[in-house]
Formats: C-alpha cells, sequence, structure tokens
C-alpha cells in the first residue's frame, strides 16, 4: 500500500509539477503576447513618428518654395518701386531744368519779335532760338495750343479779358506767355486774354 500511496503522491506531485510548468507556460505566453503587444505598439508609435517625420520633410520643400516665391515677389515690386522712383526724379529734373529755360525761351522770342537793324544778328538769334526749343521739344515737351482755342482752365490762365463781337465767347483772342507741358501734364499754363 505503500507503494501505491507513493505511486499516487508521486502522480499528484507531477501533476502539480505539470500544472506549475503550464500555468508558467501560460503566464510565458502571456508575458511574450503582451510583450509582443507592446512591440507592436511601440513599433507603431515608431512608424507614425517616421511618417510624420516624412510629411514634415516633404512639407518643408513647400514653405522653402512659398519662402522663395514671397521674396521672388519682394524683390519684383522693390525693384517695381525703384524704377517708378528713378522716372518720377528724371521726369522731376527734367521739369525743373525746362522751368528754367522757359524764360531764356521767352526772351528769344521777344529779341526776335523787336526791329533790328543786323539781319545777321537777328538771323543768329532766331538759330538760337531754334536750337532750344528742338533740345526741349526731344525731352517730351510742346507748346499748348492757345490763340483761337476754346478757355481750359486746366491748361490756360486767364488774365484778361475783351468784349468782341467778331468771335463767340471763352475765346483766346491772345497769348501774352506760351505756356508748355511734358507729356499732357501741364508745366507752365499758357497767359492768355479771352473774349467775352
Amino acid at each position: 500500500m505503500n507503494k501505491k500511496k507513493k505511486n499516487e503522491d508521486l502522480k499528484e506531485q507531477s501533476k502539480g509539477a505539470e500544472k506549475t510548468v503550464n500555468e508558467d507556460v501560460i503566464s510565458d505566453e502571456m508575458i511574450d503576447s503582451e510583450e509582443a503587444h507592446h512591440t507592436k505598439k511601440e513599433d507603431k508609435e515608431e512608424i507614425e513618428e517616421a511618417n510624420d517625420e516624412i510629411q514634415e520633410e516633404e512639407s518643408e520643400p513647400d514653405e522653402n518654395t512659398r519662402k522663395l516665391l514671397r521674396l521672388q515677389a519682394d524683390f519684383l515690386n522693390f525693384k517695381n518701386r525703384t524704377e517708378k522712383e528713378k522716372a518720377r526724379i528724371y521726369s522731376s529734373a527734367i521739369e525743373d531744368i525746362i522751368m528754367e529755360l522757359l524764360p531764356v525761351m521767352d526772351n528769344f522770342e521777344r529779341a526776335i519779335q523787336t526791329e533790328h537793324d543786323n539781319n545777321s544778328f537777328k538771323d543768329g538769334i532766331v538759330m538760337i532760338y531754334n536750337q532750344l526749343k528742338t533740345a526741349i521739344e526731344k525731352k517730351g515737351v510742346e507748346e499748348i495750343p492757345s490763340l483761337g482755342e476754346k478757355f481750359n482752365p486746366n491748361i490756360h490762365h486767364a488774365v484778361a479779358s475783351q468784349e468782341t463781337e467778331d468771335v463767340e465767347a471763352d475765346v483766346i483772342i491772345e497769348v501774352l506767355q506760351k505756356g508748355y507741358q511734358i507729356y499732357d501734364k501741364v508745366i507752365r499754363p499758357s497767359m492768355v486774354k479771352i473774349s467775352k
């Protein structure tokens, strides 16, 4: 009996050991499963981080391209502003010089209109006047048409008026001082006498 009991005890011990081994295996499997789950979770997080990094790297060229386009636009705006400023300064400089020359032109015209004993002197004055007139015309200066024209306050300055029956009202009957414009910009209005 003793042997039988010993065998039974051994069987039970064996079963207990087997149960313990099985529990350990199951426990190990659970740990492995949890580790695998954690590993899968960690792998998934790493993949997501890698995807985020890839998206950031892909978006960088877009941002760099936008910056480059912005810089190009800023440069073009700067270039256009600079060109406009240069044109304005150039136009202003020409206008200032022409304003200085207009009284000289007026004096030449008066000299031409006066009587001279010496025709060669008058011819010399006419030649200088024509040279000066040609030089300023090359810079875009034009004489404002006035005599016989309808009075326009934008380009004419009326300093006198006279009643006449031959001409309708507000027509220029005499030019006292010629007016000039540069490309449609009046630099000096014509000083005129108009009819009533």
